[in-house]
């Protein structure tokens, strides 16, 4: 696997991806708060507990409000691995999904562990970030998958039977390596589900969502973007759920106005094309970012996802100045993701000022070790 040159970084053009990487992070990350306090609620239950239009605004949820899940925090560490990808290819290893599964294997530590250990310096500075230990209802299949420090690949994945939403919703950081082509993109997110989801409709939706960011970051529309995920889709086995999937998100938004009904129709059992499509749905009829996000939590599906995987999109489609503010400044870990997001903006537009085979900057490597391959966490 490797990647393309990439684009040419003038001013404007940093400025723009900058203001991408962090619409795409902070909007899965507002998704996901929004949808934690009534994720496992029926629509019915929901209406009755906020009101005849549903949640509209953050709600408590683990003691506080704007509280984010597992769901942002695989994301951040997805970020994280992709960052220490680049890094580590200055000592002339590259192979990305073992970078991605380190960085997973270390949000696990966050699970089991009540904080940062101070003395793996190794671990980089995400990893000790206090707020992250923190469990949040991780799916048992994240757990099951993390919890032998062994790989899976998609020819011998991790739970063949989890067809679950939860590696997609972790997916939007692949659609942002911008220099790569399509297929590239979709091929890396589909290696690094197979590590925990292993049917093929949850990682070849993890696969397309992440082409669906991926145009959306190099300014195409939603449609242009479906069609290409759908282009690359019908070459892999096992496609027909999700691409089908895609096509009734298309479908249903020429049926008329959008209601909660057609959108829990569009999520279906939870499983990940459902949840593809629902997202799908909601960020191309959604007014704003904030109306798309509600469309999204107010099913009967896993809500929590719903939102993340729709405020990936409709932040990697219209920056962080689309975000609504009042949500942003109740948000968990804001801090965090935007100094990450500034990392990996950085780190892509001018990883080679900052680290190569012949120099790199101090400060750089202790926030993003080259590491060992293989290297486990404690």
């Amino acid at each position: 696997m490797d990647a393309t040159a990439g684009p040419v970084w003038g001013r404007r053009e940093q400025q723009d991806f900058r203001s991408r990487v962090r619409g795409t992070l902070l909007g899965v990350a507002l998704g996901d708060a929004l949808g934690a306090p009534v994720d496992g609620m029926g629509a019915e239950a929901v209406r009755e507990a906020y009101g005849a239009a549903g949640i509209t605004g953050f709600a408590p949820a683990h003691d506080r409000r704007g509280a984010v899940t597992h769901l942002t925090q695989m994301t951040l560490f997805s970020v994280d691995g992709l960052i220490r990808a680049q890094v580590r290819r200055d000592t002339g290893a590259w192979h990305p999904p073992t970078d991605l599964h380190q960085a997973y294997l270390r949000w696990a530590v966050t699970q089991r562990d009540w904080g940062p250990d101070e003395r793996r310096a190794e671990d980089g500075w995400l990893a000790r970030q206090e707020w992250l230990y923190a469990r949040r209802d991780p799916a048992r299949a994240l757990l099951l998958g993390l919890g032998d420090g062994i790989m899976g690949t998609p020819g011998s994945p991790k739970n063949p039977g989890e067809a679950g939403p939860e590696a997609a919703a972790r997916s939007a950081p692949f659609g942002l390596l911008v220099g790569w082509e399509p297929h590239l993109v979709a091929q890396l997110a589909v290696e690094c589900a197979a590590q925990t989801h292993g049917h093929p409709t949850a990682y070849l939706a993890a696969g397309a969502y992440a082409v669906l960011v991926h145009g959306l970051a190099r300014d195409e529309s939603l449609d242009a973007a479906v069609q290409r995920a759908l282009a690359l889709l019908a070459a892999r086995p096992g496609h027909q759920p999700v691409s089908e999937a895609l096509q009734q998100a298309l479908g249903a938004v020429r049926q008329g106005m959008p209601t909660p009904d057609r959108v829990t129709r569009l999520a279906g059992a939870g499983t990940a094309e459902g949840l593809l499509a629902t997202a799908v749905y909601c960020a191309l009829v959604g007014e704003d970012v904030r109306h798309g996000l509600c469309l999204a939590v107010n099913q009967d599906g896993p809500s929590a996802a719903a939102g993340a995987l729709t405020g990936g999109l409709l932040g990697a489609l219209h920056g962080e100045t689309a975000l609504p503010p009042a949500w942003l400044a109740e948000l968990e870990g804001r801090p965090t993701i935007l100094e990450l997001a500034d990392d990996f903006a950085m780190e892509m537009t001018q990883g080679p000022a900052l680290h190569s085979p012949a120099g790199s900057s101090p400060a750089w490597l202790a926030r993003y070790p080259r590491g060992v391959a293989g290297s486990l966490p404690g």
